[in-house]
């Protein structure tokens, strides 16, 4: 190949790349009109949703939606300006082979996506809930299409899939406004069960933090060979753990007096 064939074919292509500039240029101002009307669209979606719905999971993942939707049509409008030979017909053409490509790549994805959407929809738990899932506990910050997030009590993020959500157990310890809490005592085999009731009922009963209504009950959990145990039930309101934990640190505190106590005026009565 001569010098000069070679210079014919580099204007040839310099020729071709300049005529597909405009609409080049073109269809990135389309895809970049896309991109700022997706974030306007999330924030539609978001809002006409929050106004219909108490759950703010669900305007975040349709705003999300829809916001994936407007990108996607922006790449399609952007690619047919600056790819003129390229119609329609020839887009979902390779959109629907490499949908099925990307079905089976990514099947773990999808699914995901769907129990995500299912589990907005069914409402088991909801944004600020504190839930336990397997060896996680936390509180949920986040509800994607794809995971949930919870910030653990010990500030860790965990990501878990929501198919595992889904389709697996989940406990949600504030899906009400109360919760019962149950404490556990052991006293000795010659104690007075009766005196050990009251002194822990009574010790209960004065804490900040438990509920008159229910009330506090104790009862005989185990006799046990060399001990006796007892169970505190009692209710909180509201029942997140950092309550749970203050209230059950309370209790403990002002029982172990009390009890004290009860053992000893015993003893002094025996004598």
């Amino acid at each position: 190949m001569d010098f000069d064939t070679l210079l014919t074919r580099v204007r040839g292509l310099a020729n071709a790349a300049l005529t597909l500039l405009p609409g080049l240029l073109l269809g990135l101002l389309v895809l970049g009109l896309a991109w700022l009307l997706a974030g306007a669209v999330r924030t539609a979606i978001a809002r006409a949703v929050g106004l219909r719905t108490a759950s703010p999971g669900v305007a975040l993942v349709l705003g999300r939606i829809g916001s994936g939707l407007t990108i996607l049509v922006g790449i399609f409008v952007g690619a047919a300006i600056a790819f003129p030979s390229i119609n329609a017909a020839d887009l979902f053409g390779v959109l629907g082979i490499g949908g099925v490509a990307i079905g089976f790549a990514f099947r773990d994805i999808l699914q995901n996506s769907l129990a995500g959407i299912l589990l907005l929809l069914t409402h088991p738990f909801r944004l600020g809930d504190q839930i336990k899932v397997g060896e996680f506990e936390g509180t949920v910050e986040d509800i994607q299409v794809r995971a949930t997030t919870i910030r653990t009590y010990d500030n860790r993020r965990a990501v878990i899939p929501n198919s595992d959500l889904f389709s697996g157990k989940v406990l949600v310890n504030t899906a009400y406004d109360k919760r019962r809490l149950s404490i556990r005592f052991g006293i000795g085999q010659d104690d007075d069960i009766a005196e050990a009731k009251g002194a822990i009922l009574r010790a209960a009963l004065g804490v900040e933090g438990v509920l008159a209504e229910p009330a506090p009950a104790v009862r005989v959990a185990e006799l046990g060979a060399t001990a006796v145990q007892l169970d505190l039930f009692l209710w909180i309101d509201p029942p997140r753990r950092v309550e749970a934990r203050d209230v059950i640190d309370r209790v403990l505190v002002r029982a172990r007096p009390a009890l004290a106590a009860t053992v000893e005026l015993r003893q002094a009565a025996a004598q």
